[in-house]
Formats: C-alpha cells, structure tokens, sequence
C-alpha cells in the first residue's frame, strides 16, 4: 500500500518512463561482417559483446538497395506501398512528406528526435537534394549528415542548410557519432529517438588513421572495425548516463554486400547473392538487439523479422501505435524481442526495385518467374551487381527450404507442388495489394502525386489519392 501511494506521489513520467531507442544503421555491410557473424578477419569485439547481452537474430530482413531501404525502415512499409514526392520510377524514392514517418510516431509522444548520418529520401544526388525532403521535414528536431551516399562525394547539412561540400570521408563514423552522443547528452532526461544511419561501408571506403591498415580485412575490415568502436561509444555513453536499463539498441544493415566492389564490398557467406538481388545475400542482414533486463542476453532467433517492424515495435513499446489510417507491412516483434514467444507467423515479400521477386512463409521461400519485359525494368539493369549465376531470368518458380539449404543451392519446388500453389496464392495477394512492375497495388499510396510508371503503359495516368 505505501509502495502504491508513492507511485501516486511521483512527478508525471517517473512512475512509467517511455524507453529511449538507438538505431545503428550501416550501408552495405553483408551478413557475415560481423564477429559473432562468421567473419573470419575482421574484428568487431563490441557488438560482439553486445550480442551476448542481446538477442541476435539470423533471419532478418532489409530490402535489396540503399534508398528503399530506408523508406522502409522510417515508414514500416514496402518501399512500392509507398508516395513519393517526384520521380515516382527512380530507385530511391523522395519520400512524400504525407507519409508517416517513425519519428514523427514517436515525436506525438513527447521523444526528442535526432537524424545523425546517411538520408537518401530527398534525391540520391548530393549536390541536387531537396531541402523540403529532409529529416527536418519528417519528423526529426535534429539532424546532420549527409543527403545521399559516398560515390563521389559527401556533403554534410546541419538542418536544412549545407555546411560543408566535399567532406573527409575518413572522419564522418567518428563525427556523426559524437554529435550522436551529444544529443544523447542534451536529452538524457528522455525519452529520444536516435537514428544513425552510417555512410559506410558502402564506398568510397575510407578510415581514419587509429584505424587504417589494422585489420586482417582489409580497408574493408578497417570501416566494420572503426564502426564497432563507435558502437561501442554509445554503448559507453548510454551506461555513463545510468540510461542501459531503459535504452533499446539496435544494430543493423540496409542491405547485403555490394558485390562489385569486390574486396570493398563485404561478404555474405553463407547466404547466396548480394545487394540488388533478392537472393538470401541481398536482403538478410545481421541484427542485434540489446536492452538489458528486458531483452534476455546470449539470446538468439530465426524468426522472419524486418526492418519495417521497427515502426511497430517501437510504437508499442513508447506507449502509442502506428498510424491507422493507412496500411502498415511491419508488426510489432515486442513478444519475441523480449522472449515471450519464439515464432512469428507472417510471409515476407522480396522486392527488387518494382518487381516482386520472392515471398518467404516459415522456412520456404519461393523464387518467383520473371515476368517483366526483358529490357524495360530497372530491376533488369541490376544484373551486372551480381554474380552472372544468381543475374538468371527465372521462367518457373524455385522452392527453397532455408532451414537445410540456406546457401538456396537446392530447388525443390518439383517435390513440393501443394507449398509452391500455396506461396503463389501469397505472392498474388501481395502483388493485387502493394503492387509489381504493372500492377499499381490497390493500397499503395500517392496522395495526389505522380505516382510511377507501369511497365505496360506509356505516358503515366494522373495519379489518385489512394491513402487507405
């Protein structure tokens, strides 16, 4: 009873403090980059470390590119639900500002929200971004980094305004992390949302010099290992603050290995493909999980997960819900993370850019025929990013068991008919709901803009408002 009354006494907010989150977000990194991933040269001690007092999962989903990627992550949605501002066809989507984004989910809640790092939902062009499109227009109070990737050049912007054109690669792990920290710092009353989302490794690989040439793999390891320590500084900071017991991270990739940078482009053993493709090395990505005394440590899952279920997980665990005017893919994985149930029961869909390659149910996933025109997809362009072996035009569906064959070496759809009828079913509802290359899918949205082409058509219709 006196316990009660003091709960009662206490200032708004103390007696049920909303939890902070952290999502790491690298580019380009491959399933095995990672220690407690396989990797064999490179060293990554922190995560490592984080795993044993986390959960780690091993069937964890991003999407095939960088841009849809992140559409994905801030909106819980299949990239091809999603409006887009301009450019309707292009791979990385602009991002319509009439799209939800998890900041600004988390901002109705009272979250201090900071953007630290990689954008690519304003224009994948650095110099020719979209100042309306940035994170200060989607729901972050705070944001530096960069508009789009290293190609060529980075760019930094504070806000909105562009304070730097031709950035030190080798500085920018270490610089968005330390303006992570000191947001951390400003907010640690809470709660927050930090989202930093790294430029590398997807290249031009750079390191700075306490870590170049350190590594056993590389100039490839020296970027994973430079990123595990600045992990490992907002794992330090988070504990300094007395913030661990109510702080979830989240460590992850926006898509595998890219393949044709070779020794740059990261690994993805034991999985087959990379990035562009919707092979297992193209979407499935490491994934660690940590929140000491609610997520239970040394933990481990192969449940089928995804970046878009942060949008939901999140939510729920601040208190609200995502939005419900519209359709959400992702669904909240709080039961699992904190080891209240070890299955998921949901299919997941392999986009490559407009084409629905692969739907996965439990340990099947089906390979999908191609059916778009052999030259007018961009997904078609795609194919010199990957190996000439997994860049083949599928004329029939391939069934993979990914419990015993996730190196997807084994088509066993010919001893499986009933599991390929029932994987196509799933696929055609996807395709009638989200879309594919000629089909506008009868929940995807454009709120009014132009929405993209069809293979099949020429000039595009103007576009309806399809919010559902």
């Amino acid at each position: 009873m006196r316990f009660l009354l003091l709960l009662l006494l206490l200032p708004l907010g103390v007696a049920a403090t909303k939890p902070n989150f952290i999502v790491i977000f690298t580019d380009d990194q491959g399933y095995q980059d990672l220690g407690c991933y396989g990797s064999p040269d490179i060293d990554t001690p922190r995560i490592d470390q984080m795993a044993k007092e986390g959960m780690r999962f091993t069937s964890f989903y991003a999407q095939t590119v960088c841009g849809p990627s992140r559409a994905a992550l801030m909106t819980g949605c299949y990239p091809l639900r999603l409006a887009r501002q301009a450019d309707p066809d292009s791979i990385h989507p602009e991002l319509h500002t009439d799209e939800v984004t998890i900041a600004e989910v988390l901002k109705k809640e009272g979250y201090a929200t900071g953007a630290f790092g990689k954008w690519d939902l304003a224009g994948h062009n650095p110099m020719k971004y979209k100042p309306e499109l940035l994170p200060k227009h989607q729901g972050f109070d705070t944001y530096f980094g960069t508009p789009s990737s290293n190609d060529q050049v980075v760019t930094l912007i504070r806000g909105t305004e562009m304070i730097e054109k031709r950035a030190d690669m080798a500085t920018l792990t270490r610089r968005y992390t330390d303006e992570a920290l000191s947001f951390i710092e400003a907010h640690k009353e809470g709660p927050f949302f930090v989202y930093l989302p790294h430029t590398m490794p997807h290249t031009k690989l750079a390191a700075s010099k306490d870590f170049k040439g350190k590594s056993k793999g590389g100039l490839y390891g020296d970027v994973i290992e430079e990123l595990d320590f600045n992990v490992g500084r907002v794992l330090d900071k988070v504990k300094e603050l007395g913030l661990d017991e109510n702080t979830y991270i989240i460590f992850t990739s926006d898509n595998g290995p890219w393949w044709i940078r070779k020794d740059h482009g990261g690994h993805a053993e034991p999985l087959r493909g990379a990035k562009t493709s919707c092979w297992e090395g193209g979407l499935r990505v490491p994934c660690i999980m940590w929140a000491p005394g609610r997520i239970p440590a040394g933990s481990e899952t192969d449940a089928v997960a995804a970046t878009i279920d942060l949008m939901p997980t999140l939510a729920d665990l601040a208190g609200t819900a995502p939005p419900t005017d519209r359709v959400i893919d992702g669904i909240n994985i709080s039961d699992l993370i904190h080891g209240k149930t070890t299955t998921l029961e949901r299919p997941y869909f392999y986009y490559q850019h407009d084409c629905l390659r692969a739907v996965r149910s439990g340990k099947w996933k089906l390979m999908l025929p191609h059916t778009e025109p052999v030259k007018a997809s961009i997904a078609t362009k795609w194919k010199n990013h990957i190996k000439k072996s997994d860049a083949i035009r599928l004329k029939e569906p391939q069934l993979y068991d990914l419990n015993t064959d996730i190196g997807e070496t084994r088509d066993v759809a010919k001893d499986h008919p009933e599991v390929v009828a029932e994987l196509m079913k799933l696929a055609q509802e996807a395709r009638a709901d989200i879309g594919d290359h000629n089909v506008f899918g009868e929940n995807a949205r454009s709120f009014g803009a132009q929405r993209r082409t069809l293979s099949n058509e020429s000039p595009p219709r103007k576009a309806t408002n399809r919010l559902k």
